[in-house]
Parts: C-alpha cells; structure tokens; sequence
C-alpha cells in the first residue's frame, strides 16, 4: 500500500503545481458541511436500507472529504466503504482528489489508494470518478453521474447512474475483472426547506461478466429493481 501511495502522490505532485484557479485571498474562512445524500429502504424489504454520505472542511481551493456508502439486509451489513481524501481544486468547478478507502464489507476487508476527479461537467452534470489502486496489483475504476431537474422550486427529479470496473478476478469478494456492475436511480424528491428532502425512487443494479458468474455459483442474482423511500439531508 506505501508503493502504491508513494506512485498517486508523485504523479500529483505535477498537477498541483500547475493549477489554474485562485482562491478569494485574505476573504477565505474555513468552512464545512455534511451532505447525506441517500438515506434509504426498500419499500418491499423492510430489512433492507442503504446509505451514501460525505463531508468536507476547508477552504476555497484545499478541502478534506469524508466519503462513506454502504448497505444493510436482515440486520446484517452486506457492503460499507469510508474514503478520507486531500481535495485540491484544479479547474473551475473541479476538485483533484487522492487518499485513502477502507472496505470493510464484504469481508475480507480491503484497502485502496484513491486517486480521483470531481466535479460539475458541462451542462450540469455532477460527476464523481476514482481509480482505486490495492494490494497484489488490485485496480479499479468507478464512475458516478447526477443530474438534477427543477420541476418546481421544490420538486426536483434526480436521475442518476454509478458504473464499477476491476482490474482482476477476486474470488473472495466475488468481484470480476472487468465491467462489474451498473446501478441506475431516479428519486423524486421535496424539498421541504432547501437542508431536507425527502423523496421516493426507483434503483436498479445489475451485474456483468464474472461478477455476474460468481453471483450465479452462489444462487444469487444477477440483476435487483428497488422501490426506494427515503430522504436526503445537509448542514
């Protein structure tokens, strides 16, 4: 893991020195918030909620960010992540971000160097993307895209769609090499003050290639809809 962090932080070294943006000068105060995204059950599983958060604290162009996703079915934690990062903001409107994720489920646990881009792409886009680099030569690649679309000034539709890529088969995780999955979402929510919101939606995940091969060996399935209620939040 040290090699691996030793290679993320050389190769930003030469980003960093050559940012583009500019911070307020002396108008810059720490600030910070905290943004639970999704907070969320299954209409049709009682047993079954989900989660995805993040927070940051910094200033204009350096922030730290706390990023954390997991989920839950019959009382037992099925999948949870917690990703600390650096964030440098190295255009308008995008963040360089590298540091450190810790799977702690599904077991075995499993850490990564993050190297990643987020940030607000043309036309409105929210876009969040990482290369994960781990042990025994582990690689992976998430992309995650959200859009927002005002309805009202309180009715906001949100389509949304995350896609997993892996460098190499692991038989433990049950993870292949390749396209892994693809989860899409659409949630319609209220925003009863701008800080909550709750809302219903629609997810949809599927996996492909040996990922959808182990789920098959173990009698799971390959593909899942949800019915999903719940609320989004931030202070």
């Amino acid at each position: 893991m040290k090699k691996q962090l030793t290679l993320v932080s050389l190769a930003l070294a030469a980003v960093l020195a050559n940012s583009p943006v500019y911070a307020a000068g002396s108008d810059d105060p720490l600030l910070t918030k905290v943004m639970l995204d999704q907070f969320e059950g299954d209409v049709n599983n009682d047993n079954a909620t989900s989660w995805a958060a993040q927070a940051w604290a910094g200033y204009d162009l350096e922030k730290l960010w706390i990023k954390t996703d997991g989920e839950r079915a019959n009382g037992s934690t099925e999948s949870a992540e917690l990703q600390a990062l650096y964030s440098k903001a190295v255009a308008p409107y995008w963040d360089l971000q590298f540091g450190f994720r810790q799977d702690f489920k599904p077991s075995p646990s499993a850490e990564w160097a993050v190297i990643g881009f987020q940030g607000l792409a043309p036309y409105f886009f929210e876009m969040d993307s990482a290369l994960f680099i781990g042990k025994e030569g582990k690689t992976a690649l998430r992309v995650e895209a959200e859009y927002e679309i005002m309805l009202t000034q309180q009715w906001v539709l949100s389509p949304e769609i995350e896609v997993n890529f892996y460098g190499k088969n692991d038989r433990e995780t049950s993870i292949g090499s390749g396209l892994s999955d693809i989860e899409a979402g659409l949630r319609l929510r209220y925003e009863v003050v701008r800080e909550f919101a709750p809302y219903i939606g629609v997810n949809w995940s599927k996996s492909f290639g040996n990922t959808a091969d182990f789920a098959r060996a173990e009698g799971e399935s390959t593909s899942e809809t949800q019915l999903v209620l719940g609320f989004r939040a931030w202070f």
